[in-house]
């Protein structure tokens, strides 16, 4: 890893001091150094070298914490929960926003729910079926965002005392990932 870095400023000094250049700093060399900065940065530090995504706040409120992370190498989304309580409501709202990598005709989330090393849940649930689409977002294209506001009905239950690990994994008609997230519930 040092290595690379060292390698990574010498190939910047170079593009900043080309050799026979008496001249230091033109603009052109600036540019020059901008751009392989942009495209090496990524790569040596950035999202698929074994970094993970942040993790992210969907909901705290009085001893109810909703944390997620994606674990989809190659992309992060966003999540929240609008009303956050231990008591869960029949008709939660939610948002969520992704821009997908690949077209989507049908779309499907697997849960699992982990508590104490025991699973406690799998579910797998059909978003999207070609043929009876649920929501506008279905059948939405490569490049599009899906962009999610609203109610999700689920069963109106207490969220006991614990902490709670859930894998959510949305995909498409060949499996192929579309979102992934390791998220954990902390009741207290």
């Amino acid at each position: 890893m040092r290595e690379r870095k060292k390698l990574r400023g010498l190939f910047i000094w170079a593009c900043c001091f080309p050799v026979g250049h008496t001249q230091a700093f033109t603009m052109s060399n600036v540019m020059t150094t901008l751009l392989v900065w942009a495209l090496i940065a990524p790569s040596s530090g950035g999202h698929g070298g074994g970094d993970a995504w942040p993790t992210h706040m969907a909901c705290s409120n009085e001893g109810l914490e909703v944390l997620y992370q994606s674990c989809d190498p190659l992309q992060d989304f966003g999540f929240s929960i609008d009303q956050c309580s231990k008591q869960l409501k029949s008709d939660l709202n939610i948002r969520f926003g992704i821009i997908l990598r690949q077209d989507i005709k049908e779309l499907f989330l697997d849960i699992a729910l982990v508590s104490d090393g025991s699973s406690i849940l799998n579910f797998s649930y059909p978003i999207c079926d070609e043929d009876f689409p649920k929501f506008s977002f279905c059948g939405r294209r490569k490049g599009e965002q899906i962009y999610f506001a609203g109610p999700i009905n689920n069963p109106g239950l207490d969220i006991p005392v614990g902490k709670y690990h859930v894998l959510l994994e949305l995909y498409d008609e060949n499996r192929s990932m579309v979102a992934c997230a390791n998220a954990t519930i902390i009741c207290s």
